[in-house]
C-alpha cells in the first residue's frame, strides 16, 4: 500500500508530514452525531458494520491520512471477566477490583469478548478507499489497571487504583501482567486482521512519578509493543505526560513515541533516541480559537519543525475534545496538507 503516513512510520522521506488525530472517529463529525441519535456507543461499537462506518468516517469527512480503530481501550478488562458498561457520564464497572479481597481470582480470560472487534477490522479493510491504512490499538497498562479499580466514573483522580499499587505491589504485579497477556493476544489478532500500525495508547502515564511507572509499566508494555512489530507492524507508544521519561523509549520499545501537548517537539527531538520518530503534540484546545491565531502558531512552531524533521506524523498532544468547531479541526487537516514543507 502506498500511503504517506505508512512510508513516514516505515521511515521513508515524504513531501509532508501524514495527519491523523486521535479519537477523530466520531465526536465532532456531524456525520457521526447523527448515528448517535439512533445508537448508543456500545451498539456502534459493537456492529461490525456500524464500527467500520464510524472508523472510516474521517477519512471521507476530515480527509485524515490514516484511519483508527473504532473501540475502547476498556475491552482488554472486559475480556478478562469484568462485566463493563457505558453510561452517558462514561464507562464503568459493576464490582471494581478494589472490593475484591484477592482481587486477580476475578480475572477470567474470555477472548470471545473481543470477537466484534476483529469482525469490525475486517469490515474495515474490506470496505475502506484505496490506500488508506488501519491503526490498530489498545489502552496502555497503568490506564487501564486505573479504570479497573474505579468506583465512581467521575473519578480523575484514581485514588483506589494509585492506593493499591503502592499498598500491594505483588497483587499490582499480577494484575499488570494478566492484562499485558490479554493485550499481546488481542494486539497480534489485530494484526493477523490486517492492521498496518497499532498505538498503545497510554493516557494516564503521568500519573505515578517516573521512575515508578518505567520500573512497573514499560517491561510490559515493551512485550506488548514487540510482539506486534515482530510481525512486521510498525507501532506507535503515547505515555502522556511521562515528561522526560520518554527518553527512555528506545527504537528497542517502539518505532515512534507520541508527545503530549506540555512538552516542546524541539525538547523531545532533543532527548528522544533518533531512531524514534515522533508524533504530536498539537494541544487539542488551540482549536477553539480563531482560524489566523491556529495558523500563527501552526506557521511558527510546527512547520520549522516539520521542515527539518521527516520522522515526524502530525497530530494532537491527545485526543480531539468532542465540543471543538468541526470546521477548525478541518482547517488543521487542510493547512498540513496544502502548505510548502520545503523538504527536499
Amino acid at each position: 500500500m502506498n500511503n504517506i503516513f505508512l512510508d513516514t512510520i516505515h521511515g521513508k522521506n515524504t513531501e509532508r508530514p501524514p495527519v491523523w488525530f486521535m479519537r477523530q472517529a466520531g465526536r465532532v463529525l456531524p456525520n457521526y452525531r447523527a448515528l448517535k441519535e439512533n445508537y448508543t456507543f456500545s451498539e456502534l461499537m459493537e456492529d461490525p458494520k456500524l464500527a467500520a462506518e464510524v472508523t472510516l468516517m474521517p477519512i471521507y469527512d476530515l480527509g485524515v491520512d490514516a484511519a483508527i480503530l473504532f473501540s475502547d481501550i476498556l475491552v482488554v478488562p472486559e475480556a478478562l471477566g469484568m462485566a463493563l458498561k457505558f453510561t452517558e457520564a462514561g464507562p464503568e464497572f459493576g464490582a471494581p477490583l478494589h472490593t475484591f479481597a484477592d482481587p486477580v481470582s476475578q480475572l477470567k480470560k474470555d477472548m470471545s469478548k473481543l470477537d466484534h472487534v476483529y469482525a469490525a477490522i475486517d469490515k474495515i479493510i474490506e470496505t475502506r478507499p484505496e490506500g488508506k491504512p488501519l491503526i490498530g490499538f489498545c489502552g496502555g497498562l497503568l490506564t487501564t489497571f486505573c479504570f479497573m479499580f474505579r468506583d465512581n466514573v467521575r473519578d480523575i483522580t484514581f485514588k483506589n487504583a494509585t492506593e493499591f499499587l503502592y499498598k500491594d505491589r505483588k497483587t499490582s504485579k499480577k494484575i499488570i501482567d494478566a492484562l499485558a497477556e490479554v493485550s499481546i493476544e488481542y494486539a497480534l489478532t489485530q494484526a493477523e486482521h490486517g492492521v498496518e500500525a497499532f498505538q498503545l495508547f497510554e493516557t494516564y502515564g503521568g500519573l505515578l512519578p517516573e521512575d515508578l511507572y518505567l520500573e512497573l509499566f514499560l517491561p510490559a508494555s515493551k512485550k506488548i509493543l514487540n510482539a506486534v512489530r515482530d510481525k512486521g507492524v510498525p507501532t506507535i507508544y503515547f505515555p502522556k505526560d511521562l515528561g522526560n521519561g520518554i527518553k527512555a523509549i528506545d527504537k528497542d520499545v517502539a518505532d515512534f513515541v507520541g508527545i503530549d501537548w506540555r512538552m516542546s517537539l524541539q525538547h523531545a527531538r532533543d532527548i528522544v533516541d533518533p531512531e524514534v520518530g515522533l508524533q504530536g503534540n498539537l494541544d487539542p484546545r488551540l482549536l477553539y480559537a480563531p482560524q489566523p491565531e491556529i495558523e500563527k502558531v501552526l506557521n511558527e512552531t510546527y512547520l520549522p519543525f516539520g521542515r527539518e524533521n521527516q520522522k515526524w506524523i502530525f497530530n494532537l498532544g491527545h485526543g480531539i475534545l468532542p465540543d471543538l468547531p468541526v470546521e477548525n479541526v478541518q482547517f488543521v487537516i487542510d493547512w498540513v496538507k496544502s502548505v510548502d514543507w520545503g523538504r527536499q
